[in-house]
């Protein structure tokens, strides 16, 4: 499931409420009664209450702007000069085609560096099956140009664009397509930009632009063997998305080397189009087997030599990063396939040999953070560690040893900004549904330089005067502005983007026992203070992600929601991120145990508080882990939950993947698996359910859905279904998305 390093920022998506979360078997469902379920969905339902109908005006505008996101500066980045900053921007506010413009500091005016139509010259944006396997991960919403890369001095940015690579200057004319052949993903131009590395058709290229000409790093590649590619869980499951790394000199690259033959083939078919023959995908399941990974060094001008970098692959076989620098040596993260241990290795560049620099421990899991090391120009390195029970940035020797903390556990660090010299810039919050930046030194004194809000930065490559901050709060959509060092504010990305007509009508709380757990609540904009409303719970309650933020955007669809009658509540109960290592750790092999048992325990603690909410009429929905939440809760606590509507739900973490289950869940064992498993309480289904599920999911796969009904069906029970046909775990159908979410707020006012 996404957002699984819970220093990095999660995006949130609109799909259905909700974030992050595996094939479609035929469990007795036939082609024909799909259809018919299907058809279902598409009709509008009788007796569909007036108010519901007055405001589908702004639903239709939420889900037209993509909760009026599209239009909103995306991925800004200052060039290394300081005086421009490049960004990616949809081309109007119901377009979802992005395009690339430049901010110039100076003047505070924007231009159009390159568009998709001019650079297509009319023809249709293509997408490799590995494109659009690598946008579900990052969950891009949006088409066109929807990533780039600066080369360090700032000069070129280099992106593609249906399959092909195109190379841009600033300031002197359109983009240029490079000639490379086949189709091509992932361009990265070299620290000098002479060059411009890529993969293409399982191997690994390297683009000469003096030349123009492409040569071959790797050449035997196939879906068996595959090079320079990050695979499946490094994606999903530790956010990093590349296979392969510039050294800083520019004259050798290292890579990932896949050998993909071990891993399990389920082979998918799309009941929708029976003419077509399944896929054959390669899908790493708890307790089998995962894509061996290797790393290799190869130097640009004699690519035939290629050096294996050797480390202990039994002990570690989880890549998590590699990092090249000018200030240290090469190094990489590696983990143990329980995540249990974490070791941090340097690579002698000669012999291609790993030596420890530093090890992580712990009995249920090490957390990831991407961002590290951080190499300082003094050969020192910055590392985070939880081993004194939260997030505390260490500032550490070459040869690994600690040399002091700079921020401890109580900064309540979440995650580094950038370093300017001898300032380090961070976000931190005592509160995580807060994020603000902080800037402190190495001698450890900190200091905030901006006001409270949800703050995401980029300070940029190698630059040492600007930075953009985009800034969430609960009365404002994303604003990114541009600032100094010192937090003074020069100028802010234009956006394009439609304003909403309203806010959320919000409120943040608390609930619980010390510490209890942090809420929203968002009522009805006609809310009656007199009147009691039935509860509509908004669940993730899965590892990593914070559901409860100041941020208006995370709550636009629940407006509506609460508008159809209802308050919608919220709440963040242990295994969240931000409050402590026991707190996150707390849900460790209990999935089906803590998570709901803080949710009861948030909505009754709110109930002897609240006299508007009728906890008589509960209901509860919610996505991914959002949606196995959802249909456990009306499996085990029916006396509180009276209405369920779940989507793409786990049903059997036996069939999720490797990494995320055994992370949380440890190797498989047959009562452990069981005890969180839908599928045993199935039978018992007591409570009305809507089950809905994209037959395309390639996250958490249809599969899933099919088992559970297969139970539902043998017991005799009554549910209702509806399968999105040839939706993946995002649905960005917008006639699909209205139609789920008036459907939602149906089910609930009839059961409610």
């Amino acid at each position: 499931m996404a957002a699984v390093n819970v220093l990095s920022d999660t995006k949130v998506a609109l799909s259905i409420r909700s974030v992050p979360p595996p094939q479609a078997i035929s469990l007795g469902l036939t082609v024909f009664r799909l259809m018919l379920l299907f058809s279902g969905l598409l009709a509008a339902g009788p007796g569909w209450p007036a108010q519901a109908v007055e405001s589908d005006e702004y639903l239709q505008r939420l889900i037209a702007t993509q909760g009026f996101s599209l239009g909103r500066p995306e991925e800004a980045e200052p060039t290394a000069d300081g005086k421009s900053v490049i960004f990616l921007r949809a081309l109007s506010p119901r377009d979802r085609r992005g395009a690339l413009y430049e901010f110039d500091i100076e003047t505070q005016k924007t231009t159009l560096l390159a568009a998709p139509d001019d650079l297509l010259r009319g023809a249709t944006e293509h997408l490799s099956g590995e494109e659009k396997a690598r946008r579900e991960r990052s969950r891009t919403t949006t088409t066109g140009i929807t990533s780039f890369k600066l080369s360090r001095s700032g000069s070129q940015v280099v992106f593609s664009l249906s399959g092909k690579i195109f190379l841009l200057r600033p300031g002197e004319g359109r983009a240029t397509q490079l000639e490379t052949e086949g189709v091509s993903i992932d361009p990265t131009p070299s620290p000098d930009g002479r060059y411009v590395a890529y993969v293409s058709n399982n191997n690994l290229f390297v683009y000469d632009i003096l030349a123009r000409k492409a040569q071959a790093v790797t050449t035997d590649g196939t879906e068996l063997k595959s090079y320079g590619t990050a695979e499946f869980v490094a994606q999903e499951e530790m956010d990093r998305k590349s296979g392969y790394w510039w050294m800083p000199d520019s004259r050798s690259i290292v890579f990932q080397v896949n050998d993909n033959s071990p891993v399990e083939v389920w082979n998918v078919g799309d009941p929708a189009f029976p003419e077509n023959p399944p896929l054959a995908v390669r899908y790493p399941r708890p307790g089998k087997a995962n894509v061996l990974v290797r790393l290799a060094m190869s130097a640009i001008d004699h690519p035939e030599t290629i050096r294996p970098i050797e480390w202990d692959h039994d002990k570690y076989p989880y890549l998590v990063s590699v990092t090249p620098t000018e200030n240290g040596p090469l190094t990489i993260t590696v983990e143990t396939r329980d995540q249990n241990d974490l070791a941090l290795m340097a690579i002698d560049q000669v012999t291609g040999r790993a030596q420890t620099l530093v090890q992580e421990h712990d009995p249920t899991w090490v957390n990831i953070d991407q961002q590290m090391p951080h190499w300082l120009p003094g050969g020192e390195f910055l590392w985070t560690s939880e081993r004194e029970g939260a997030w505390q940035l260490e500032l550490h020797q070459a040869d690994g040893g600690r040399e002091k903390v700079l921020l401890p556990p109580a900064t309540h660090y979440q995650r580094l900004g950038g370093v300017i010299g001898n300032e380090i810039f961070f976000l931190a919050a005592e509160d995580p549904t807060n994020r603000q930046l902080w800037r402190t030194d190495l001698q450890g004194t900190a200091l905030r330089l901006v006001a409270d809000g949800v703050h995401t930065v980029n300070f940029g490559e190698d630059q040492d005067a600007i930075y953009v901050d985009v800034v969430k709060t609960p009365t404002s959509l994303a604003r990114s502005f541009v600032r100094r060092r010192d937090g003074t504010t020069i100028g802010e990305l234009p956006s394009i983007a439609a304003e909403p007509p309203f806010y959320p009508r919000l409120e943040f709380t608390s609930a619980g026992d010390n510490p209890g757990f942090h809420v929203a609540m968002v009522r009805p904009r006609d809310f009656l203070p007199n009147k009691k409303y039935p509860v509509i719970v908004d669940v993730y309650g899965g590892p990593g992600y914070n559901r409860v933020v100041q941020a208006a955007e995370s709550y636009l669809m629940d407006q509506w929601l609460a508008d159809q009658g209802f308050v919608v509540v919220m709440i963040d109960g242990r295994g969240t991120p931000g409050r402590g290592r026991d707190w996150e750790r707390a849900i460790y092999q209990r999935f089906a145990e803590i998570p709901l048992a803080d949710q009861v325990a948030g909505l009754q603690a709110l109930g002897l508080r609240y006299p508007e909410l009728d906890l008589d009429r509960v209901g509860i929905t919610g996505w991914s882990f959002g949606g196995y939440m959802s249909v456990l809760a009306v499996l085990r606590r029916p006396e509180i939950f009276k209405a369920a509507v779940a989507g793409a739900p786990v049903t059997d973490w036996l069939d999720y993947d490797t990494s995320y289950t055994e992370r949380f869940l440890g190797i498989p064992g047959e009562k452990l698996y069981a005890a969180n498993s839908l599928l045993e309480d199935a039978p018992g289904l007591q409570r009305p359910l809507l089950l809905i599920h994209g037959t395309a999911d390639d996250n958490v796969y249809f599969r899933h859905s099919l088992k559970l009904i297969n139970q539902l069906e043998r017991a005799g029970r009554s549910f209702e279904f509806v399968p999105l046909s040839g939706s993946t775990h995002m649905v960005l159908d917008p006639a699909l998305r209205r139609q789920i979410e008036i459907r939602t707020a149906k089910f609930f006012r009839d059961h409610l």
